[in-house]
């Protein structure tokens, strides 16, 4: 990994991937692998399961070597602490309070310890935790010790693969308001994967999809919200004769409950439920939606969604 010294606020990429490629074995994860991260954004990685996207961040925390291209920094290299992650696992000690966790991730960063230190601690929501060992923690309590102390050094990026993943609905809450403060309030910026599509989109700002170890496409959370694609699900008594009174409208639909069909597009709904009527289909709901990230993601690679 190549570092750029800072020449001021002006740079607007703080990480730029050219050429990435990297193999276990005679196995490729990654091949070629470009796209850039710009400065202050939220940058989701969306791939399925084994698409390379922890790898990817292992390459780019520096916790592994790139076997081909180059990733290309622009934070303050000769800073300890300008890039912080999580990358599988946050890195706390069960047996130890939050506030003994961060003072051993100070000593470890050769940082002293000051008023800083709290002020992190409450910016978490822990300062009220007192002697508890991290270990009786809930898991949202836990994983946000564990972006606290990837905080420590005061970091310019910050690296975080599936931050939410196992919260309950309360904990993923806590970390997103966090990390939108981080984003909103620090000025952070952020590399971020979830299995948790609808999540992630409300945090990104920016996203590169991962597929078979390639980035299949880049785009901005923009780009997504206006793809211009509307998707029709009907709620109906018999799917089955459903189908042909669609086909005849010139959509192409399918079933995808025992009730339910769907659609790319948006069909007149006095028309529909007339049509469908004199087909002896009787129509209880019919709802239309804009393009989201989990459809956005389906139509680049095809397939389900799991990722």
């Amino acid at each position: 990994m190549e570092f750029e010294q800072k020449s001021g606020a002006s740079a607007e990429d703080v990480i730029v991937l050219s050429g990435v490629g990297k193999k276990y074995g005679k196995s490729t994860v990654l091949k070629d692998v470009s796209f850039s991260v710009p400065k202050g954004s939220v940058y989701g990685l969306v791939g399925r399961n084994g698409a390379g996207k922890t790898t990817l961040m292992r390459l780019m925390t520096g916790l592994q070597n790139c076997d081909e291209g180059k990733i290309t920094m622009s934070v303050t290299g000769d800073r300890i602490g300008s890039v912080g992650a999580i990358v599988e696992l946050a890195s706390i000690y069960t047996n130890m309070s939050a506030r003994d966790n961060l003072v051993f991730q100070y000593m470890n960063l050769g940082r002293k310890v000051d008023e800083s230190l709290d002020e992190l601690l409450a910016f978490v929501g822990l300062a009220d935790t007192g002697k508890k060992h991290a270990g009786k923690f809930s898991l949202g309590m836990r994983q946000r010790l564990g972006i606290a102390v990837a905080l420590v050094g005061d970091p310019e990026l910050l690296v975080l693969d599936e931050p939410v993943n196992g919260l309950d609905p309360q904990g993923i809450l806590e970390v997103r308001n966090l990390l939108l403060k981080l984003s909103r309030e620090k000025g952070i910026t952020i590399v971020i994967s979830s299995h948790i599509l609808s999540e992630l989109s409300k945090l990104a700002t920016h996203y590169a999809f991962i597929e078979e170890g390639r980035v299949v496409k880049t785009a901005t959370a923009h780009e997504i919200e206006n793809a211009g694609k509307k998707f029709s699900r009907v709620t109906c008594d018999d799917t089955e004769k459903i189908l042909p009174v669609l086909e005849g409208m010139g959509f192409e639909p399918r079933i995808i409950a025992q009730d339910k069909v769907e659609f790319e597009g948006e069909a007149k709904l006095t028309t529909l439920v007339t049509t469908a009527l004199d087909a002896g289909v009787e129509i209880s709901k019919v709802e239309t939606e804009e393009t989201d990230l989990e459809r956005f993601f389906v139509g680049l690679v095809g397939g389900d969604t799991n990722v």
